[in-house]
């Protein structure tokens, strides 16, 4: 216990060193960036029993030494503190996300057991139309994950309220644009060629959610703002809360009052509002120093800002888009029903696994702009390093537990014996996907952290739509391997996307990244916080 206690309070004292917040006692007068050697033996330093100076990881300017100059003992102290520093940040966010993925999830589980049909139809409504509007809407919120980070690591915390403002406008007007696709789903479902009796129930279904959209407007901004200041704690308890209210509504509305598929929706439309306005209401009564009041300053740079916003929604949609579009030609498949559940089954457990990753995504994101705001160059990357490493691991256990469950992992979705064998058959598949998607969130995470949301959309676009669908589509239909031709099509594109994402971390230049957020704060930064506001 006492060993643990140190442990935490040493990396918070390394942390405030780097970052020059300690007080005078402990800094040295000629260098202000290095630690006294005279400490007072009364002062919280002697109960650490730590001497960075003679722990050595700290240079002067508070990044680390470089690392071809550290022995095996400091390379590990640098692990070490990397990792608590993931995991203090990370662990909350990924449980945060895993419990608003978990809402989505567990409406199909309590649906699927309403039917094959409404299994394959609350499926599409989720996979296709909200997983569409939620993945532009998500992207769209990333450019304030790049702008907050940045802004909170080089000290404009002022800035992070205004940015979240300027955010929640332009999701609002985006949410408007993305009304119709809502409620025309079954028009457009059937002219993808979806099965008549699932794409009208899935038509239903989807415009009694239309509520659930406009609550991302703000559940979104209001969590890149927390997280950008590492305030992840109140995230995961406020998700917790919302996934038990969800599991108990939809238990109530489908099984004791027979509501079937109207319980669902009303349930998912009331949790996710109450989730949304929790958050706000965190970030306006709690989070003072970043939060000043509406402010007119909201409207201001609105093109950039709009312009980060669409690059990131690219990134990002690509990406989240492609599962869907897998479904989407597994019913084109002879038994759809059995086609499309059977892939979306593996999809949703694939989705549960990566969103523990995108947890890590968002966790390596806030590291990497904090540090790249504090112009920390070392820093970031071996945080980058370590974060990849750890995410390896873990996927490689998570494809372990999957081949040695493979022949129960439908169970908790379907009592269907037919639905049961196909995911058996697909779990190999399902396994080295997970390791792939063990991967690219994190590097995902480092290029919204960097801003090069671009780029990696143009590498989302090639693997994705110009590679791995037309693969998928060969060996679904003209090789007749079916659903299995389509995922292998679908793991093809995830290991080109990793390759290519692993060339582009493997070039950054980390002091070039460094000098671009400062420009790109210098410009940004430098609006007046005390613009005329509207009170509350």
């Amino acid at each position: 216990m006492r060993g643990s206690r140190h442990s935490s309070r040493f990396m918070r004292f390394v942390e405030e060193f780097r970052q020059g917040l300690l007080p005078k006692r402990y800094t040295s007068k000629t260098h202000p960036m290095k630690p006294s050697l005279e400490y007072d033996s009364c002062s919280d330093l002697d109960e650490l029993e730590y001497d960075l100076s003679s722990y050595h990881l700290i240079a002067s300017n508070g990044d680390y030494r470089h690392i071809s100059g550290m022995n095996l003992n400091e390379l590990w102290g640098v692990f070490s503190i990397e990792t608590v520093k993931l995991w203090e940040i990370g662990g909350p966010i990924a449980l945060n996300i895993m419990c608003q993925y978990g809402l989505y999830a567990i409406t199909v589980v309590f649906c699927g057991h309403l039917g094959p049909t409404q299994l394959a139809a609350v499926t599409l409504a989720q996979t296709v139309i909200a997983t569409f509007c939620y993945g532009f809407m998500m992207g769209m919120g990333s450019a304030l994950e790049t702008l907050c980070g940045q802004a909170f690591g080089a000290g404009k915390v002022h800035m992070l309220g205004i940015y979240t403002q300027r955010s929640i406008i332009i999701l609002l007007l985006s949410t408007f644009l993305l009304l119709p696709i809502y409620v025309f789903a079954t028009p457009i479902l059937k002219f993808l060629g979806q099965d008549h009796d699932i794409a009208v129930v899935a038509g239903k279904f989807t415009m009694l959610i239309i509520p659930e959209l406009y609550s991302l407007s703000i559940t979104i901004p209001t969590s890149k703002f927390l997280q950008a200041q590492s305030k992840v704690g109140v995230l995961a308890w406020i998700g917790c809360v919302a996934l038990l209210l969800h599991a108990l509504l939809l238990w109530l509305f489908i099984y004791v009052f027979n509501w079937g598929l109207t319980g669902a929706a009303m349930s998912l439309n009331l949790v996710c509002w109450i989730n949304a306005l929790a958050q706000f209401a965190y970030v306006v009564f709690r989070c003072k120093d970043g939060w000043k009041g509406w402010s007119w300053s909201a409207f201001d740079d609105m093109w950039p800002f709009v312009k980060l916003s669409i690059q990131s929604a690219l990134m990002l949609s690509l990406e989240i888009w492609f599962p869907m579009s897998i479904v989407l030609i597994a019913g084109y498949l002879k038994d759809p029903v059995t086609a499309v559940g059977s892939l979306s089954i593996c999809s949703t457990l694939s989705e549960w696994q990566e969103m523990f990753f995108v947890g890590i995504n968002a966790a390596i994101s806030v590291r990497v702009s904090n540090e790249l705001g504090l112009g920390h160059a070392r820093a970031t990357k071996y945080s980058v390093y370590v974060t990849l490493f750890q995410s390896v691991f873990i996927g490689i256990l998570c494809m372990i537990v999957v081949l040695a469950v493979r022949n129960h992992l439908a169970i908790l979705f379907t009592d269907n014996e037919v639905l049961i064998k196909s995911v058996s058959e697909l779990a190999q598949f399902l396994g080295v996907a997970m390791l792939l998607s063990s991967v690219h969130p994190v590097i995902s995470g480092v290029a919204i952290g960097c801003g090069l949301q671009g780029l990696v959309a143009f590498i989302n676009l090639g693997s994705f739509y110009a590679f791995a669908i037309p693969l998928g589509y060969v060996l679904g239909y003209v090789a007749n391997l079916g659903v299995m031709g389509l995922w292998g099509g679908m793991i093809a594109g995830l290991a080109l996307q990793t390759l290519l994402l692993s060339f582009v971390l493997y070039r950054i230049d980390w002091n070039k990244e460094v000098e671009q957020t400062t420009e790109r704060m210098r410009i940004w930064g430098d609006q007046d916080s005390e613009m005329e506001k509207i009170k509350l």
